[in-house]
């Protein structure tokens, strides 16, 4: 067995330094995604005593975030990402972050507060689709699932700081206007991203797209040992070169390319079940299940942060799972754990109020994060951000999470109105319903992609889909 020469070990070591710095500045964007949509169920128990919201008032505070903000934050981070690159885009994420978190710490009004929140979804929408787009771009095939996976481990990281922060502030600070610091504390990693992102490079593809090829090879150069830097290299030369042909032509090429469509449909499909679980009426509404359920306002704050740091561990698991198990098997698995879990809470709240019934409510809640936090949430951004060609990537991605976050903001608006009619018993039954068509959804549409390059899926699928039109 030869053993590799000193400098090539050291060569790989550097290597690895500068993915892991790219990786944990870029995640910024995926924490502050995490902290954003979290924190508002704790501060939304305080922030009622400041603005004496009604049930519209509140429901607006809490979805103006995800519809129209991240929802259009979606759309145009697409298009910005392929316009401006997607370390421009994330600047522009970090610009927002700062100006929303800010506005919202000193917001005099309800409406003030919306428009900040809405400022903020823009943020959350564009990071959402350019995170992961980034990071499966400057990522080498073997480290992809795993470095794009870190992401999602960030946004759970910021929900579950979120929780603390707010049951921390909480028992410190007695004080009803609280929740702006609540709020404020998001400026803090905005501006650590935004100085970040500034030493960070462009994605060599997005370079290798504007024909920049010279670019390309400087960045593949210092993220891959010089044999991977040349193969990769020439895989995104051919790549580039049919995409910039393409490139300004989405539409047509929508239209003319039915494979195309096809996986457009799909990553839409991903982004819609993905939300369809349900997990954002854990992750939003929380605090306020457990109060109903019979615990106290700091007991159900505390409480949430189990849900937190169950979402953390298990997107640990799900990372490191990703290196043995398939993308497809991942969902499969997901899906089923999370209809069972939803079954079980559906029964847990036939139970009279208790604080007994309050915590099997609560390792319920934990069950059900835990499938959709290893098995799906893990899956469904790394999936988006492999499956689309170059030439569309960022305008498929934009599309497909408009998508999420359009779904994201009707549960969440929804959920209060529904559980009111139907009770909890019935609301999550229908979430056990949904679930089980979206594994139906996985069986017959989701593809493979673990193993190969973003290169090499884009001719698989160009090529399926060729064949099947004649």
């Amino acid at each position: 067995m030869r053993l590799p020469k000193p400098e090539a070990v050291a060569d790989n070591g550097a290597h690895r330094g500068y993915l892991i710095r790219l990786t944990a500045i870029s995640t910024l964007g995926g924490l502050l995604f995490g902290y954003d949509t979290g924190v508002i169920s704790g501060a939304l128990l305080y922030m009622n005593d400041s603005f004496d919201m009604n049930a519209v008032e509140e429901a607006s505070v809490v979805s103006s975030l995800l519809f129209p903000g991240a929802a259009l934050g979606a759309l145009a981070g697409g298009r910005l990402a392929d316009r401006i690159g997607r370390r421009g885009t994330l600047l522009v994420c970090a610009v927002l972050f700062l100006i929303g978190a800010l506005g919202c710490a000193f917001a005099p009004t309800v409406t003030f507060m919306i428009v900040a929140r809405i400022i903020l979804g823009l943020g959350v929408g564009a990071a959402a689709v350019t995170c992961p787009l980034y990071l499966a771009e400057m990522a080498p095939t073997h480290l992809r699932g795993r470095m794009v996976t870190i992401n999602e481990l960030m946004i759970v990281t910021g929900q579950m700081l979120a929780f603390a922060i707010n049951a921390l502030l909480d028992a410190v600070l007695d004080d009803p206007q609280v929740w702006r610091l609540m709020l404020g504390v998001a400026s803090v990693p905005a501006i650590a991203l935004l100085v970040g992102m500034l030493l960070l490079p462009e994605s060599p593809r997005w370079y290798a797209l504007r024909g920049r090829l010279d670019d390309t090879r400087r960045i593949l150069d210092r993220s891959r040992s010089p044999q991977e830097a040349e193969r990769e290299y020439q895989e995104i030369v051919d790549a580039s070169t049919i995409a910039r042909k393409e490139r300004g032509q989405v539409w047509r090429d929508l239209k003319e390319n039915p494979w195309m469509r096809r996986l457009l449909w799909t990553g839409i499909g991903l982004a819609i079940i993905q939300q369809a679980t349900g997990i954002n009426t854990v992750n939003y509404y929380a605090p306020t299940i457990l109060e109903q359920s019979g615990l106290g306002v700091l007991a159900s704050l505390v409480a949430t942060i189990a849900v937190g740091v169950t979402s953390v561990i298990m997107t640990i698991v799900g990372i490191w799972l990703l290196g043995f198990v398939g993308r497809r098997r991942m969902l499969l698995i997901g899906f089923a754990g999370v209809a069972a879990s939803q079954a079980i809470l559906a029964v847990v709240f036939l139970l009279p109020p208790s604080d007994l019934v309050s915590y099997i409510i609560l390792a319920a809640m934990m069950l059900f994060v835990a499938f959709v936090q290893c098995f799906i949430g893990t899956c469904v951004w790394l999936l988006l951000s492999e499956i689309f060609p170059m030439a569309i990537r960022g305008f498929a991605m934009g599309l497909a999470v408009f998508a999420l976050w359009t779904v994201n903001a009707a549960i969440s608006f929804l959920f209060p109105i529904v559980n009111e009619n139907l009770g909890s018993t019935g609301t999550f039954t229908l979430f056990v319903a949904v679930n089980i068509v979206s594994l139906l959804f996985v069986r017959k549409f989701v593809p493979e992609t673990k193993g190969h390059s973003l290169e090499d899926l884009e001719t698989r699928f160009r090529t399926e889909g060729e064949a099947a039109r004649v």
